[in-house]
């Protein structure tokens, strides 16, 4: 079919005809009449969709429909995640309790015990503070700002109480007393008298080669504590003892260790004596036990379980004495003849030091009272005079001291065995702490480098401590001689620095870095230019200041050195060395040296023969690495003098004169006494060489603080008197310990912290020292040691009750 066609048919349909026949196509004919219209077709099938129109734009928003209903509550989802832990807040932690105050059995209700004790910091109230010096130190900068928070409380205000009372946010236990057994079983060693020295070495502190100061746990450690002594009077034939020598005898006539009344001075007759001797060596010397921090409250405890250690004054304890030959060999408690130059024990510990490879330094001090001191037949104690014709000192002859065992004393009774000769002691000892008492150093081949011994080569003094000179992380200065200072605490004493040979380097063995101090020079300083008369100022009483210090130098010890003599212009003889003056038999009113053995037993000595300038009872000294100014320091506490001087001003024997054919006594010139210092000074020494002070022979000093008598101070509640242990924190700050502000001020002796923020130069209140703790009764504030996170202060409370009313603690 064609398209036209289809068309056509196209078309019929749509207007509803019907086609029967489709023919030809013939000629079109005339139209016909209109036919009537026919009937409507019916509907075509509804058409496709059209394609939608683009969308209109949007009508305006209806006006808001009401709130319908609340729906019901749906159920609870699952619980998040824990957030992580938010800042801490400004509460505290838990605070610890009283701490080990319970007497031992044995010990009588209400005996006053010399402790040791934790300062612990358990929040920063706000400060922002971390450790207890920033908490300290931030208190101190709101005093300088005056912006103290009312009412806070600092610093500690002065009194005396039987308590220890601190500044608020700091809190005090008791750790461990004396007599308290330092383990489990029932006859476990005792905790010493008297406690000083305090050392503290955390947990893993030598991880990575550490120093153990600052380095370690600071929640777990061992600690070392010296005992110095026992106070009081001691029991003798047909004398009762009194102080704490009374009540150490009622505790070993409680436990059974004696069988006398000890009350009854009948009773002490030679066996009680010899047994109470014993007992006695045994509560000197130190302690090694381990301490441990409960997480809850802070309170520190002993942990009694681990191998805790006493090392006494009995031949439990034996050491080796290196540098020097001994007048003889010892023995032991028991009569055995023992090595050459071994000793035993070791006592009359006061402070000490804590060295970088590990080891304590312990100071042997006041020995005279104990096997004696040879120096004393030559300088008549407390009148601080010279003897003629001394024993073994006189001059005109060789020096010729009596090393002897002594026949009386402390600690000697009818036992032969109980007395030893007097060159195996006032050393500063070095105690390997851990290893076995009777470790003498290199008596064990299988342990090189371990064990005990004394510094020969350091000689013997009243030994306080020891400080190291050490870098910013208390590690020896590497490719450099080891560097220890000391000084001797008495009236006149000296400082005195030695040096090795040798220099150390990183990675030495402990046996190559303790042999390093076999062999070394010995020095003294001279404070060339200090006021003979005041021991604190110049010439002229003009005070040395850190601007304009004074001049000294040091003074090499040996009858070889060729150092000028201090006194040789005095005599005429400005070029006269310390060898030829210490080898003249007829110099400066002593006889004459031979040897370096002879020069180092008899330190006091030396140093008067060469007029070396006395100075006002150097106690402890501490070298700062991170000092405030910003260069190293050497601080020195000069506790007090109040006597007259052995020396005038120019170095000669003040109360001896050559009459032109011998030496004999004169009378003391007015001027060569020395006014009662009674509230000492501390006092900082630079080295002419601070990156390098084993080369230096020349330092400058000056006063950094000076104690008051607070009834003469304007501002009475800084006031503190004779310094004694200095401590310095791991960022450099300097704080000090008293012994004797209770007698001078009637204050309690506390512990301070020296401001010296150079932020406060300028203001009242810098280099003043700001009470932190106070102790209880007349006891000394000694020993005080941070433990390495610096959260706790270690204190020793040492002779509480000693002359005054105490039931401590």
């Amino acid at each position: 079919m064609s398209s036209r066609l289809m068309g056509l048919a196209t078309s019929a349909m749509l207007l509803g005809s019907t086609v029967a026949v489709v023919g030809c196509e013939g000629e079109q004919g005339l139209a016909g009449t209109q036919g009537p219209a026919g009937q409507d077709g019916q509907d075509g099938a509804p058409g496709r969709d059209g394609t939608n129109g683009t969308p209109g734009q949007d009508g305006d928003d209806g006006a808001p429909g009401q709130d319908g209903d609340d729906g019901s509550p749906g159920q609870d989802g699952d619980d998040g995640q824990p957030g992580s832990q938010g800042p801490a807040g400004p509460g505290s932690y838990g605070q610890p309790g009283p701490g080990a105050i319970t007497r031992s059995p044995g010990v009588e209700a209400g005996t006053p015990l010399s402790s040791v004790i934790a300062i612990t910091f358990r929040g920063d109230l706000g400060t922002g503070a971390g450790n207890l010096p920033e908490y300290v130190k931030a208190r101190v900068n709101q005093v300088v700002a005056g912006q103290m928070p009312t009412p806070m409380v600092f610093p500690l205000p002065p009194a005396s109480t039987d308590t220890v009372r601190t500044v608020p946010g700091l809190f005090s236990s008791t750790v461990i007393k004396w007599m308290d057994p330092i383990g489990y079983s029932k006859t476990s060693p005792r905790f010493g008298a008297n406690v000083d020295y305090i050392a503290f070495f955390g947990d893993k502190w030598s991880a990575n080669g550490n120093a153990p100061q600052y380095n370690g746990s600071g929640s777990a450690a061992w600690m070392w504590i010296n005992h110095e002594y026992i106070s009081g009077t001691k029991p003798s034939t047909g004398k009762a003892p009194l102080g704490q020598h009374l009540d150490f005898a009622k505790f070993l006539r409680n436990t059974a260790v004696l069988p006398n009344t000890v009350t009854d001075g009948t009773t002490w007759q030679a066996n009680e004596l010899v047994t109470y001797n014993k007992e006695w060596k045994k509560q000197l010397g130190g302690s090694w036990i381990r301490v441990v921090q409960d997480p809850a409250t802070g309170e520190w405890a002993v942990d009694r379980s681990a191998a805790n250690l006493r090392y006494d004054a009995s031949s439990a304890t034996l050491a080796k004495v290196v540098g020097v030959t001994l007048s003889g060999t010892e023995r032991d408690d028991s009569g055995a003849v023992l090595p050459d130059g071994v000793v035993p024990g070791t006592h009359s510990n006061c402070s000490g030091g804590q060295t970088p490879w590990g080891t304590i330094f312990t100071g042997e001090e006041n020995v005279q009272g104990v096997y004696g001191d040879p120096e004393l037949a030559l300088w008549v104690d407390g009148r601080n005079e010279w003897t003629a014709n001394a024993q073994g000192f006189a001059p005109g002859a060789p020096v010729a001291p009596d090393f002897s065992a002594p026949v009386s004393g402390d600690l000697v009774s009818s036992d032969v065995n109980s007395t030893h000769r007097k060159d195996g002691y006032a050393y500063l000892t070095e105690i390997d702490p851990g290893q076995p008492g009777d470790l003498w150093y290199d008596k064990d081949a299988a342990k090189p480098g371990e064990g005990h011994r004394k510094l020969g080569i350091m000689g013997r003094a009243h030994w306080e401590n020891a400080a190291f000179v050490v870098d910013a992380n208390w590690k020896l200065l590497n490719n450099q001689p080891i560097v220890i200072y000391g000084g001797d605490d008495r009236r006149g004493g000296r400082i005195f620095k030695f040096v090795s040979s040798g220099n150390y380097t990183a990675g030495m063995t402990k046996k190559q870095v303790r042999d390093l101090l076999n062999d070394g020079k010995l020095y003294a300083a001279h404070f060339a230019g200090l006021d003979n008369s005041t021991g604190d100022t110049l010439m002229g009483g003009v005070i040395p200041t850190e601007q304009a210090p004074g001049q000294g130098r040091w003074v090499e010890l040996s009858v070889d050195s060729q150092d000028l003599a201090p006194n040789g212009e005095a005599y005429g003889q400005p070029t006269l060395t310390v060898g030829a003056a210490l080898r003249d038999a007829n110099y400066n009113a002593v006889g004459g040296f031979t040897t370096d053995d002879q020069v180092r037993k008899v330190l006091f000595t030396v140093a008067n023969k060469l007029g070396v300038m006395e100075l006002n009872r150097p106690e402890d000294l501490e070298w700062n690495p991170k000092d405030p100014s910003g260069q190293p320091l050497l601080y020195v506490a000069f506790t007090e003098h109040g006597q007259p001087t052995y020396l005038d001003q120019q170095g000669r024997v003040a109360t001896a004169w050559f009459n032109g054919t011998s030496w004999v006594t004169k009378t003391r010139g007015a001027t060569d006494n020395r006014s009662g210092d009674r509230v000492g000074s501390i006092f900082g020494i630079r080295e002419s060489s601070t990156s390098a002070p084993g080369g230096s022979k020349t330092f400058t000093y000056f006063r950094v603080w000076k104690g008051e008598t607070a009834s003469l101070s304007a501002a009475p509640e800084y006031s503190a008197a004779k310094p004694d242990n200095i401590l310095i924190d791991r960022d450099g700050g300097v704080w000090f310990g008293t012994d004797g502000n209770f007698g001078v001020n009637k204050v309690a002796d506390s512990v301070y912290y020296l401001n010296q923020n150079p932020a406060h130069v300028g203001s009242e209140y810098f280099r003043r020292a700001f009470r932190v703790l106070s102790l209880p009764s007349d006891a000394e504030a000694t020993g005080p040691a941070f433990s390495s996170d610096m959260k706790t202060l270690f204190v020793s409370v040492q002779h509480p009750g000693e002359d005054n009313f105490s039931v401590w603690p």
